[in-house]
């Protein structure tokens, strides 16, 4: 164990939380199979370190840079950067914990809120101290309201403890895909629709009420109340020195025992999913990152989870998704589900969205249905190479790099339908729980 420099003092935790297979932010279900209240949080952790001012913020950016620690919400953007570029600002900061998880794959964040949900108060706490906010505020989908229930519910024991500084207010947002996006955050708390809005000014420039704001998802903010108590050296003794650390993924499709899994990062795409127990029948592929994801063949599952590891693929750990495909079911036709439902969700604020991806996901619904015209490749691709860095988002960027990998990993599907038409009764199943792309979300976007 690190013990706490002079700068944070703190009340040292009882012991390190290194479960099985190296688990950390769920040590305490694998430990006990059981969600814990705030009396086993303190039991199992200690308190976090209390201390304010400018020593202990500084010291506790310059641990989290130390470990290396990036964000687990999708972008993998270095968390000490982020919180530096915060704390030197002008002004009064905001922090934003992000647990909408509109990923329909992931559930990750989900089941951390529900097993730790004081690891992740703990974080925003501590990322209030680090860069001198007034304000937390905690977003989660109004589409949950069990969740809800559970953390309005968990930050209110907190109060009543005394254990914040500052109030956390929780919020609920419409649960659109886009809606979890940051700038969507910031542009609901601000009184707007929960959609993107186009930078600049960014979140840390001028964010919730044209304050410095630092956006972190939950799962990130978990790690960093870890990193607070242990320091950045025992962060980095799991994953690799390039990737440092554990980190929560979902594993879903043809496993045995689908669920959220914690790994180090580094760890091969193969061993994940034998930690989920193993495939349950033949695969053809996986998808990596969620529905902004990648498809890789199975020959790429050596590779390893991380950014690194897996960029030389063209793809990257994402919302933390691993989703195994069984060799009988059609990659085309799974990918035209999800483009359908990525192009329902879309904004519709700019024209990658109003009209370049219905486009490419009507393509694609096209030639999975095997309707293919005898330009319809040629003119799929060129519309898949439009998508990418044209929005004022990312999400005509993710629909793009799945798309891509689906027209190169299933390019003997796409010969076949091209061809033959659609595959048969067996490759006509269905994998991936894409919800309803045209069901009405209540609320709208406010």
């Amino acid at each position: 164990m690190r013990p706490q420099p002079a700068a944070v003092p703190a009340a040292q935790p009882p012991h390190t939380p290194d479960g099985p297979d190296g688990a950390r932010l769920l040590h305490g279900w694998y430990a006990t199979g059981a969600p814990a209240g705030l009396a086993e949080h303190l039991q199992r952790y200690g308190p976090a370190p209390t201390a304010s001012g400018r020593r202990a913020a500084a010291w506790l950016i310059g641990a989290v840079e130390e470990a290396g620690l990036t964000g687990r919400g999708g972008a993998a953007f270095p968390t000490g950067r982020k919180l530096r570029s915060v704390a030197e600002r002008r002004g009064r900061a905001v922090v934003v914990a992000n647990g909408m998880e509109s990923e329909p794959a992931s559930g990750k964040d989900a089941a951390l809120l529900d097993l730790a949900p004081h690891l992740v108060l703990d974080g925003a706490a501590l990322a209030a101290t680090a860069v001198g906010a007034r304000a937390v505020h905690l977003c989660l989908a109004r589409t949950r309201p069990g969740q809800v229930e559970r953390l309005t519910a968990a930050v209110e024991e907190r109060r009543r403890a005394g254990l914040d500084r500052l109030p956390v207010r929780v919020h609920t947002l419409p649960h659109h895909y886009v809606s979890s996006e940051a700038t969507s955050l910031v542009r609901w708390l601000n009184g707007g629709d929960a959609r993107p809005s186009a930078a600049p000014p960014r979140a840390f420039e001028k964010g919730v009420g044209g304050r410095p704001t630092l956006v972190d998802n939950v799962e990130t903010l978990a790690h960093l109340a870890l990193i607070a108590r242990y320091g950045p050296q025992w962060f980095r003794a799991a994953g690799t020195p390039d990737a440092p650390g554990t980190t929560l993924v979902t594993v879903c499709g043809a496993v045995r025992a689908p669920g959220v899994r914690e790994i180090p990062l580094g760890t091969p795409v193969r061993a994940v999913l034998d930690a989920a127990g193993g495939a349950s029948e033949p695969l053809r592929a996986v998808l990596v990152g969620g529905y902004f994801g990648s498809w890789l063949p199975l020959a790429a599952t050596d590779l390893a989870f991380s950014p690194a590891g897996l960029a030389g693929a063209g793809a990257g750990p994402g919302a933390g998704v691993l989703a195994a495909l069984p060799a009988n079911t059609c990659g085309l036709a799974e990918t035209a589900r999800v483009l359908g439902y990525l192009g329902a969700q879309s904004a519709r604020q700019c024209g990658p969205c109003r009209f370049g991806l219905p486009a490419v996901a009507d393509d694609f619904a096209r030639l999975a249905g095997g309707r293919a015209d005898p330009h319809l490749l040629e003119r799929l691709r060129h519309r898949t190479g439009l998508l990418a860095g044209r929005g004022a988002c990312r999400h005509p960027d993710g629909a793009s790099r799945l798309a891509a990998t689906a027209l190169d990993v299933f390019a003997d599907d796409v010969h076949h339908h091209v061809l033959h038409g659609p595959c048969g009764p067996a490759g006509r199943r269905t994998v991936l729980a894409v919800p309803d792309p045209v069901a009405p979300e209540s609320g709208g976007w406010r």
